[in-house]
């Protein structure tokens, strides 16, 4: 059997831990970095973790289209170090439910200045539809990580 998929992804950027930190709860911020159209973040221990895309207008070929919904729960929440979310679950537009998952966010300062952010996801049940979503939101957090920087770094 393969192994279990997971997201495991990172970035330096030239900002400091506590305003990177705060763009993953910031509505504003999401939706300039993440493209959220809605967001009910609370940073603290049990506050709810729901974020909103509009539906893609393309169809992924296993998953139908992208968008919709990611929630889960925030279990962790340490100010300028970074928060977990539990059972966590896609929504996506059409098609069941994907999860529950866990999403962790941790940020570390850098010697060199600036701030690591280590974003991983977990939590997988074998099938086509759990190894296609970690295939398309590894791209997808790639390229949210290089818009995140580029909103901190302005």
């Amino acid at each position: 059997m393969s192994k279990s998929p997971s997201l495991d992804i990172s970035a330096v950027i030239a900002a400091p831990a506590g305003r990177v930190l705060n763009a993953f709860f910031d509505a504003d911020a999401l939706h300039v970095w993440w493209q959220v159209t809605h967001s009910v973040t609370t940073p603290r221990m049990l506050g709810p973790y729901a974020v909103e895309w509009a539906p893609t207008d393309f169809r992924d070929e296993v998953l139908g289209p992208l968008g919709g919904v990611f929630r889960g729960t925030v279990v962790e929440f340490h100010p300028g170090q970074g928060f977990s979310v539990a059972d966590a679950f896609w929504l996506p537009p059409d098609g069941d439910p994907i999860g529950p998952m866990a999403l962790e966010v941790s940020l570390r300062t850098e010697a060199a200045g600036g701030t690591r952010v280590r974003v991983t996801q977990t939590g997988f049940e074998e099938g086509l539809r759990w190894r296609r979503y970690y295939e398309v939101i590894g791209f997808g957090w790639g390229h949210s990580l290089k818009s995140l920087k580029s909103l901190l770094e302005k």
